[in-house]
């Protein structure tokens, strides 16, 4: 597993080959992701988005790696942690993780209440949120995975500047 810093410090480059280490990137990626996060969590179908979602959430206090599943059919899960980075001071964290794919309009989208969702403690990784330009327009960020070759995997952080 690489981990390559770019430029701004706000670009994260890492490089995985197994399940295993797309879960500890996960891990990593959670101390930057102090709440309220929006980040949209793009890859192709099976590129291992919510096994990166396992790590973070572990990280978090919020989940055991074997608890998190794909919220393709129930759209949302929440997990409920503590702030990496403020995790002595018990400071709880809401991690939602959302999964778009079958959404297929803006009035569908707001039904889901997610603007609810984003609160102070709040942190949404929303898989297929590119769809929707109000999404992306209200993301911080976004987290892409790529395949490479075989289990290989380019996982990629990029936060707007604060």
């Amino acid at each position: 597993m690489s981990d390559a810093k770019h430029m701004d410090g706000n670009v994260r480059v890492f490089t995985t080959h197994s399940a295993e280490e797309t879960i500890e990137v996960g891990r990593e990626l959670a101390r930057f992701l102090d709440p309220p996060k929006v980040l949209l969590l793009r890859g192709d179908l099976g590129a291992g988005k919510t096994t990166l979602v396992k790590g973070i959430a572990a990280a978090l206090g919020a989940a055991e790696p074997d608890e998190v599943t794909s919220p393709t059919f129930t759209l949302i899960h929440e997990y409920a942690g503590r702030s990496v980075e403020h995790a002595n001071l018990g400071a709880t964290i809401l991690l939602y993780h959302l999964d778009l794919y079958r959404i297929e309009n803006q009035r569908q989208l707001d039904t889901l209440g997610m603007e609810d969702l984003i609160t102070p403690q709040s942190v949404l990784l929303i898989e297929w949120g590119e769809k929707f330009p109000s999404v992306v327009a209200r993301s911080d960020g976004e987290i892409v995975i790529e395949t490479l070759r075989g289990d290989e995997r380019r996982i990629t952080l990029a936060l707007r500047p604060e």
